[in-house]
């Protein structure tokens, strides 16, 4: 396997706002989100409830983690290359952030890990980190860059590496996908969808688990093109 491959963790997690209606915060936090609610852009004169549907999960003072997807890069005989795709989900986020935590520590070198991730730098990584010390849990290595140097951080972004030290554009992953052809097998759910689907659906973590995992997918199979190496056919994609 191509030693760019290993050691390597691709990511995505899905938020949502920690609770369902902006009432349901403490008063104190209400406050915090209607000074924030004012410097959001606001065209079409939405309320600081509206504007906390639909924007809070994204913030991690105000949101939480809801789904972590994880996939690895296997080659289970010489020259066939698979991906191994794995998710957590739990309404309870301390439980999803200490089972993910158990899983980084147990299952990975802890100074050979790399994660990568679209956007992950600006989102991905800022937000589990910020969560998990939010929930009171020590940081994994990989995740914890207290006191080290630039080049000690094992973090990747296919939305950097597209970039090319470009720093004014946000691509989606949906868009490169589609760019480089890469087959999707998404479902009928787009980011935007998910605090919604979360506290409406019954069966909505479940939904938002598949939708996670399917960005994993694109992510690794872009991951591969950005190297110029050949993605990996559907039936070599394991979702565990």
């Amino acid at each position: 396997m191509d030693s760019r491959l290993k050691n390597l963790l691709i990511l995505d997690i899905e938020t949502a706002a920690s609770s369902q209606d902006f009432t349901d915060l403490k008063p104190e936090l209400q406050k915090h989100w209607e000074r924030k609610a004012g410097f959001l852009r606001n065209e079409e004169d939405l309320s600081a409830d509206e504007l906390y549907q639909m924007r809070a999960g994204i913030y991690a003072e105000f949101g939480k983690v809801i789904t972590i997807a994880v996939g690895i890069f296997h080659e289970p005989k010489p020259g066939e290359l698979s991906i191994r795709v794995k998710s957590f989900s739990d309404h309870d986020e301390k439980s999803l952030l200490e089972e993910f935590k158990k899983f980084l520590e147990t299952k990975f070198d802890p100074e050979s890990l790399r994660l990568c991730a679209h956007n992950g730098k600006e989102f991905d990584f800022p937000y589990l980190s910020r969560r998990m010390l939010i929930n009171e849990l020590r940081l994994p290595y990989v995740l914890d860059n207290s006191g080290k140097k630039p080049w000690e951080v094992n973090f990747l972004d296919t939305m950097e590496m597209w970039k090319f030290g470009d720093r004014k554009n946000f691509t989606s992953l949906d868009l490169l996908t589609n760019i480089f052809e890469i087959p999707s097998s998404k479902t009928d759910m787009d980011g935007s969808m998910v605090n919604e689907v979360y506290y409406k659906e019954k069966d909505g973590l479940e939904r938002i688990s598949k939708y996670c995992e399917q960005d994993v997918v694109a992510t690794a199979q872009l991951f591969l093109k950005l190297h110029s190496l050949p993605i990996v056919s559907p039936q070599n994609i394991k979702i565990l």
